[in-house]
């Protein structure tokens, strides 16, 4: 399978400080990847640099095989992003928001009614085309964010802390929406702080700490390298300490070796657990 996003030794510098450190990374086409870090790790950088609002200061990006520092205009047309913080025209409606991204792309009348109409089906927004922006949920916000990114027909989207403020039902049926999407054969390219987010959703996930990447798989590949199970000593004195363990009969040995200790939980190893014992700290949104 061709790779859609193709990054080859990306940097980025501000004032001699390195926010993007050597980042080589593929992304295939119909790939839902997960990109982690702790705030300040360079993720909002690297995913303006994809999306062609800040330059690199050196490495080569390729989307679908356009250069985007060379070709910015060209390669804006084949992918569609939502943004963490709303970007919707708050004076406009639902529908009135697609018809002036419509109208950016260029997109003829006919097929601009056609699409707007079969979006807002797609995202469960019909029987509110006509609702003032200001006057939906969160979560009818972020499926218009999402209709909207998808007005283009784009092969790849990036999707930047989607369901960011949402209640956990909203943002079940977001995750919905984007794995629909994605078994549709549209690439994702989603940042989250929600490790859980990314363990339900994501085939592949690569974590970058300081820029730099530093463990790259699915999330059963990290899980095994860690171990797969985990053991809690939680003690008045030091706190809660961690252990990883490849199963749970040596988990078991491990548990049974031990002094008398205030409490001993074994359970399966997550994600979180991956990302806290490589990077020392737990995700914090920007």
């Amino acid at each position: 399978m061709s790779n859609i996003i193709d990054i080859s030794g990306l940097n980025k510098e501000y004032s001699g400080k390195k926010v993007v450190d050597g980042l080589n990374l593929c992304v295939s086409q119909g790939e839902l990847f997960g990109f982690l870090g702790p705030n300040g790790a360079g993720k909002t950088t690297t995913i303006r640099i994809l999306t062609t609002l800040t330059k690199p200061t050196s490495g080569k990006v390729l989307i679908n095989g356009i250069d985007v520092a060379r070709d910015p205009a060209s390669v804006k047309s084949e992918f569609g992003v939502v943004q963490q913080h709303l970007s919707l025209n708050r004076d406009l409606t639902i529908a009135e928001n697609l018809e002036l991204h419509a109208r950016l792309h260029h997109i003829s009348r006919s097929e601009r009614r056609k699409r707007i109409a079969e979006l807002l089906d797609y995202v469960e927004l019909s029987d509110h085309a006509d609702y003032l922006i200001d006057s939906v949920s969160g979560g009818m916000k972020r499926r218009a964010m999402i209709a909207r990114a998808l007005i283009h027909r784009p092969k790849l989207l990036f999707l930047d802390e989607p369901t960011v403020g949402l209640d956990a039902q909203t943002r079940r049926r977001v995750w919905d929406l984007i794995r629909r999407m994605n078994s549709e054969g549209t690439t994702v390219f989603l940042t989250t702080h929600y490790i859980e987010e990314a363990e339900a959703l994501c085939q592949r996930v690569g974590v970058l700490h300081h820029g730099k990447l530093i463990a790259l798989g699915s999330p059963l590949e990290l899980r095994q390298r860690l171990g797969m199970v985990a053991v809690e000593l939680q003690e008045k004195e030091n706190g809660t300490t961690y252990r990883y363990f490849p199963d749970r009969s040596s988990a078991a040995r491990f548990i049974q070796s031990l002094p008398n200790t205030e409490r001993v939980i074994m359970r399966e190893s997550n994600l979180e657990d991956v990302f806290i014992e490589l990077t020392g700290q737990k995700v914090i949104g920007d």
